[in-house]
């Protein structure tokens, strides 16, 4: 997994210039890469890798989930949003190059990301490209990403739950399978095609990726309560000050744990299917910080 997370580290600076006017490339560039453990694009290599691929050719995809990835941080830590001065241990992009150009660097990587799979992947057929391009721009919008983002800011506003469409375990599950599965799921989805993988393949990686998105977001937020700003690298227990609706606050921190426990079971299983080291490791790493196994 190290040698992984050198490479994606190696490309991700080789992709991303500095040109005129710098401070838009320069506050793109500090958040992708800010020292982070690269679990996106880690694990498309992985798929690929895998299910028989070739993960060089997946390189462009990789780098363009990480930049992804950071476009959602960065918007997430704006004040209008989470209002969070800290992401992985220093300064959230508005605190170094301000809201204005926070919001663009943001609004640039969405653009840049799909650009580079485009011109950067000349291993892939056309076909590839245009199936990576959907996937991401489905999964980064209104239908995935966004609409998590969107009930997770509404849910933090509600003070009478009677009111709502839906139950509050419902909107919990529809947060974090949109907010935080998502990029999970487009992850494995672009190893998938990239390894040219049957349609029953993708659908069943899909599967394990969803139950994998939520298995880390109550990760996340047990640890909001149970680590430190040493460990996690940015503000912690603001999620319980603000009434957030987390596993943690909606179910109590001996539940989530449970939750997290099944979830962990069903996808070790699908991880010794198809006998991925990678996957285990990372798997492993959550379950040994939130059980101590």
């Amino acid at each position: 997994m190290k040698e992984l997370i050198e490479l994606v580290n190696k490309k991700l600076d080789e992709y991303m210039p500095i040109e005129y006017p710098e401070s838009i490339f320069k506050a793109m560039k500090y958040t992708v890469t800010l020292k982070g453990k690269r679990l996106r694009p880690v694990m498309c290599l992985e798929t690929v890798s895998m299910l028989g691929g070739d993960i060089n050719k997946a390189l462009p995809a990789a780098c363009a989930l990480e930049m992804l990835h950071a476009q959602s941080l960065i918007h997430d830590d704006l004040p209008c949003m989470d209002n969070d001065d800290f992401r992985r241990g220093q300064p959230s992009n508005h605190k170094v190059f301000g809201e204005a150009n926070a919001v663009l660097a943001g609004d640039a990587l969405l653009s840049f990301a799909p650009q580079l799979i485009i011109e950067k992947s000349s291993d892939l057929t056309d076909i590839q490209k245009l199936k990576l391009v959907h996937e991401f721009v489905k999964f980064a919008g209104a239908f995935a990403l966004i609409a998590g983002q969107v009930a997770d800011i509404e849910s933090e506003k509600t003070k009478d739950w009677n009111n709502m469409q839906k139950s509050p375990e419902e909107i919990l599950d529809y947060i974090h399978l949109n907010k935080t599965a998502s990029l999970f799921r487009l992850s494995v989805r672009m190893g998938a095609i990239i390894a040219n993988a049957n349609e029953s393949v993708l659908n069943e990686l899909d599967e394990f990726a969803k139950k994998f998105g939520i298995l880390f977001q109550i990760y996340d937020d047990i640890m909001d309560e149970i680590s430190t700003f040493e460990e996690m690298g940015k503000t912690l227990g603001k999620d319980v000050k603000s009434g957030k609706l987390t596993y943690t606050t909606l179910y109590g921190l001996d539940e989530a744990k449970k939750k997290f426990s099944v979830l962990f079971d069903e996808c070790y299983g699908t991880i010794e299917k198809y006998h991925s080291e990678i996957f285990k490791e990372i798997a492993n790493k959550l379950k040994n910080r939130i059980l101590g196994e």
